[in-house]
């Protein structure tokens, strides 16, 4: 089967052991990065919002050798772990006074998202666009979250500048800037004590780690960590979850960094949490943040 039958497989299955009560369809989801999805989506008529189950894992499985019953039985079992916590009614959204205090901000590839941009309030950073979205608060969701879309923002009788000067004053307590040399974080993912490298080499995140490349718009540490340096910093995009620092003498070869954003961003990166091709600088003087040509 190619993957366009295998999903329409999936869904005769599950509606055949859900019967009429369940409503049972396919959604094409469009995602960071002009990534494109397919997900199964099962509600009950009195359900207000569901989990959108993706296929594209379950269709390499099942070209893996896996039986098409057996990735059913898998569907089922996600739907009902998540079906026990989705009892939260949406309703609330519609209400901005309830959610102001959880929007945030977010940064994205410009180029590489025209389409979701066409959709969304946005404001234009670099080579980067500011995006934003409701940060869920309950825990069966753990760090969801809702992208905010210009539809949202007619709801509530906003505009997107609104919007950015809320989720600016929500960052700074909601999300606040994290930064950590690379031997800490190494310790933390390793277990074990990193010994100290001679390159000065930090993480600057949220204490989410959640989208925290967005801490660039406001982080107070990286300020403080370019006036304790006395130099300017480079800025590295790792992902649209953080970047890294490193002390800029202006003396350096940035082929030589593009190379390696590059390759880390082809090897190690999600496709749909690249970040950018690009360098960006801080300079201490003007305490602004250039993209570097």
């Amino acid at each position: 089967m190619n993957f366009k039958e295998f999903t329409e497989k999936i869904v005769l299955l599950v509606r055949e052991r859900l019967g009429d009560t369940y409503k049972v369809t396919l959604t094409k989801v469009l995602k960071n990065n002009d990534i494109r999805l397919t997900g199964i989506v099962i509600m009950k008529e009195s359900d207000s919002m569901s989990p959108t189950i993706y296929l594209e894992e379950s269709y390499q499985r099942y070209q893996d050798g896996v039986s098409i019953q057996k990735i059913v039985e898998g569907i089922m079992v996600l739907y009902k772990a998540h079906a026990r916590n989705l009892k939260l009614d949406m309703d609330f959204f519609r209400d901005f006074s309830l959610v102001e205090n959880r929007i945030c901000h977010k940064i994205i590839n410009y180029e590489k998202n025209q389409e979701l941009l066409q959709d969304i309030p946005w404001f234009r950073w670099h080579d980067l666009a500011v995006t934003f979205y409701y940060a869920m608060e309950e825990a069966a969701f753990g760090r969801a979250s809702v992208m905010i879309h210009n539809n949202h923002l007619d709801m509530w009788g906003q505009s997107a500048e609104e919007i950015y000067r809320i989720a600016r004053r929500n960052m700074r307590f909601r999300m606040p800037d994290v930064l950590l040399p690379m031997n800490k974080v190494l310790e933390e993912m390793l277990g074990t004590k990193v010994n100290k490298r001679e390159m000065s080499l930090y993480v600057l995140t949220n204490r989410d780690k959640l989208f925290g490349a967005s801490a660039m718009l406001y982080s107070e540490k990286m300020k403080l960590l370019a006036e304790n340096l006395h130099t300017d910093l480079l800025i590295l995009p790792s992902s649209v979850h953080e970047v890294l620092l490193l002390p800029d003498d202006h003396k350096q070869e940035y082929d030589h960094y593009r190379k390696m954003v590059q390759e880390v961003n082809t090897t190690q990166v999600d496709p749909e949490e690249i970040l950018s091709f690009g360098l960006y600088r801080y300079d201490r003087e003007k305490a602004e943040i250039q993209e570097i040509l």
